[in-house]
């Protein structure tokens, strides 16, 4: 029999995230927009109630928590601002590769300083000519003795303004391909690591998305995750875990737009009713509902083959892809609704119109997700 019931555990968590998104994401979220400020203080009192790093194993001082947990909160969190969510869940895909090739070692040296302090970390792999082309990653690392010496510059790294250190993807071997790709943790403090400014972006502006470059990098050979030539696979699987994430952000969002829609319609009025009785628009709100509905399904479908142990890279690229778009769709048809005033800064909508642009962009884009789709179609 398949539920759709939460248990109390998760429906304590479901509501500790949304009383936070309510309480304190949302009484600021239009002062983070406007002014791009980092949100460090939300995501210090997110991480003292256990918001955050809730992925990490308790042997090394994390919550434990499975995946569908997660989405539950993500979804919440997108619904407060994606923007501040994106900020605060930026640590799951710095983590992930930790968590999927770190030796125990790694893990208590990598993720157990999470469980005592508010820190953050960087998953940096794009780069300015390899973005969706990760095979035409430039970033190298060449090895001498015990130690790698990294150069290149990677881009549009979320958080790297604030990161203790950076999951970073570079070519081992020039001649093998993604085969040639090793992964390593690399140290912000490191000599030759430099940051470069804070990116003034359309939507989701208060995350701090940067350009990171490694000048002659020294990186032990201890930092190095699992062997030579198995970075890209273990890039890519992280995707498997945030993917689903991501999505449900962007479920968080949708969510968002059309609750205001609906709010919006039954108080305006023309041709002496609401809005809401013209089909016109009550027809486009009923779309955005079943886009959330459908988005939600998608994502804890995700989750649950990933509880499972099963491997879950199309129902996450499912999920990706749909809620992304759907978060989109949902959002411009919400400025729709509210006519000239979605398109005015004093009224919620437009916002969420430019934060929900990039979830078709970042953690893999739409097209991308429809190319693995394909690929596991045709894999069967």
């Amino acid at each position: 029999m398949v539920s759709f019931d939460l248990s109390s555990e998760q429906q304590q968590l479901k509501k500790l995230a949304h009383d936070f998104s309510r309480n304190e994401i949302r009484k600021v979220a239009a002062n983070h927009d406007a002014t791009g400020e980092f949100p460090l203080e939300l995501l210090k009192k997110a991480w003292g109630i256990g918001l955050v790093n809730t992925h990490i194993d308790p042997k090394f001082g994390g919550l434990g928590l499975c995946l569908t947990d997660e989405v539950l909160l993500a979804e919440e969190l997108g619904w407060g601002c994606t923007g501040v969510c994106t900020a605060m869940t930026a640590n799951s895909l710095a983590q992930a590769p930790v968590i999927v090739a770190g030796s125990d070692e790694q893990k208590a040296k990598y993720l157990g300083p999470f469980a005592e302090e508010c820190i953050m970390a960087s998953y940096a792999v794009t780069e300015p000519g390899a973005g969706s082309d990760v095979a035409g990653l430039k970033t190298t690392a060449d090895k001498k003795g015990d130690k790698y010496i990294l150069n290149g510059t990677k881009m549009w790294i979320t958080g790297a303004g604030h990161a203790k250190w950076f999951f970073v993807l570079a070519t081992t071997d020039k001649n093998a391909g993604h085969k040639g790709m090793t992964g390593f943790v690399v140290d912000a403090s490191l000599s030759g690591v430099i940051i470069g400014k804070k990116e003034d972006n359309m939507g989701q502006r208060c995350s701090d998305t940067r350009s990171v470059t490694f000048e002659n990098v020294e990186v032990d050979v201890s930092c190095r995750l699992g062997e030579e030539g198995h970075g890209f696979a273990i890039a890519m699987k992280a995707f498997d875990h945030t993917r689903p994430l991501v999505a449900a952000a962007a479920v968080g969002l949708a969510r968002a737009a059309q609750e205001h829609a609906l709010d919006y319609s039954l108080q305006r009025k023309t041709f002496g009713k609401p809005i809401f009785a013209h089909q016109a628009i009550s027809f486009m709100i009923s779309d955005m509902a079943t886009n959330v509905e459908a988005g939600r399904m998608l994502c804890l479908k995700a989750a649950a083959e990933f509880d499972a142990g099963r491997r879950n890279t199309l129902y996450a690229a499912h999920a990706k892809r749909f809620c992304a778009d759907a978060a989109m769709k949902v959002a411009t048809d919400a400025v729709q609704v509210y006519g000239g005033n979605g398109f005015n800064r004093e009224y919620p909508v437009e916002k969420l119109m430019r934060d929900a642009k990039i979830f078709q962009i970042y953690e893999g884009t739409s097209q991308i997700q429809r190319l693995i789709i394909s690929r596991e179609l045709a894999r069967g």
